[in-house]
Order: C-alpha cells, then sequence, then structure tokens
C-alpha cells in the first residue's frame, strides 16, 4: 500500500509507482513481468490507496503494476483514481495498451501539464497467445492520435517482438510521441524477438522524428 519509489523503470524522471487497481491485469500478456510473484489475486479497487500522501514535486507512474484503463475496469474506480491524483501537485504518467479508453476520460486528467499518456506497441503484428486481451496495435496507435491529440505521449516497445519494419514505423509515428522507449524481454517468456540488424534500423529510422531511449536490457539483443 502507498506511493513506492520507482525501481527498474525505464522511465528515468520517473520518481514513484502508485496502485490503485490491482490483481490480475485483464489484458493477460502472456509476458507480464507480475507473473514473477505467481498467481495474481482477484481484481480489485484498493480504496486504502485513496488515503496515500501522494506528496508534491513527484513524478507518478499510476497503474504500474496493472491496467488501469483495461476495459474491464469500472467507472467509478477510474473516476477516484484521477481525483485523487487531481488533487496534488505532482506530474503524473498514465500507460494503457487501451488508449481509446484512456481518451475517454480526458477531461478529468490532472490539468496545467501535470499528465504525460503511453502506450505500447511491441509490433505491428497481433501474436494472440501472446497479446492476448489486448486491443491490436493499430488500434492503439489510432486512439493515441486521435483521441489524445494536442497532450505530451510516449510510446514504449518493450518487450519488443518481431516486426515488419515500414508498418510499425508508421504506427509510431502516427503516435506523434515525443519520445520512444526500447527494451527487450527480460522474463525469458521464449518470445519471438527481431534479429539485431531490425532492431538497429528501427531506431534508426525512428530517430529522424523522435528521441529513442534503449533500456539495458536491449544489449542482449543488438550487442
Amino acid at each position: 500500500m502507498g506511493l513506492n519509489v520507482a525501481k527498474g523503470n525505464m522511465y528515468q524522471w520517473v520518481t514513484h509507482t502508485w496502485n490503485t487497481v490491482k490483481g490480475e491485469c485483464p489484458h493477460a500478456c502472456s509476458y507480464c513481468f507480475c507473473k514473477r510473484w505467481g498467481k495474481q489475486p482477484e481484481l480489485h479497487f484498493d480504496k486504502r490507496e485513496l488515503k496515500t500522501d501522494l506528496g508534491e514535486g513527484n513524478f507518478i507512474f499510476v497503474g504500474s503494476s496493472c491496467d488501469v484503463f483495461a476495459e474491464a475496469i469500472p467507472h467509478d474506480w477510474i473516476m477516484d483514481t484521477l481525483a485523487k491524483a487531481s488533487d496534488s501537485e505532482n506530474n503524473f504518467l498514465f500507460q494503457s495498451k487501451n488508449p481509446e479508453k484512456m481518451a475517454r476520460y480526458k477531461g478529468y486528467f490532472p490539468t496545467d501539464g501535470k499528465s504525460f499518456f503511453c502506450t505500447t506497441i511491441e509490433t505491428n503484428r497481433f501474436y494472440d497467445q501472446i497479446m492476448r486481451n489486448s486491443p491490436m496495435p493499430e488500434q492503439r496507435a489510432f486512439y493515441m492520435n486521435e483521441g489524445l491529440r494536442g497532450l505530451t505521449r510516449y510510446v514504449t516497445i518493450e518487450p519488443v517482438l518481431a516486426f515488419d519494419l515500414v508498418p510499425l514505423v508508421e504506427l509510431i509515428k502516427r503516435c506523434e510521441p515525443v519520445q520512444v522507449n526500447i527494451g527487450a524481454d527480460s522474463g525469458r517468456n521464449n518470445l519471438p524477438e527481431p534479429s539485431r540488424n531490425a532492431v538497429l534500423e528501427l531506431i534508426d529510422d525512428l530517430s529522424l522524428f523522435t528521441r529513442v531511449e534503449k533500456k539495458a536490457n536491449l544489449k542482449r539483443i543488438v550487442g
């Protein structure tokens, strides 16, 4: 319970994580890092978190262990989370594989430049046994552009999966991200991965229109 100091996060500017929605994420991605802790409890809203002292001047990743904007998450859980965040003097990162739903709450996020938005696009392809209940990458890119236009947006490519270069670059470019974060699978999940040359070419192409941050675990692929 409470505000947790961020550890091992690829966003160096994130200082803390805060989770009001807990339990097994409805997206059920096969590579979810939470699986390392065994079976997750049933999805639930931890009302105790609404009493957390969020402090001030922090940069807080909301929902780092469960996607707050998954389709199955109740409206009241989201509204209570956003109300608590808005009642503090902090910056917030909201990351979701369902930016369509995130965009529905556009008028309720902390204002005055305090909210930053991100989606994960591991590849342009859809691997149903890996992504499971997640929206397709094309949908994520579409709503990052159409639903969150005018806001500060990021894209995470982690874990990077085997992809088609031109379609993937086009999807990410459509999101208009100020930064793209790229990393590899660090959980030994036996995922289909791209070659070293493919990743280097992807980084080169992305660098033409945005900043690219490479996570340390990417060295396993690119050397």
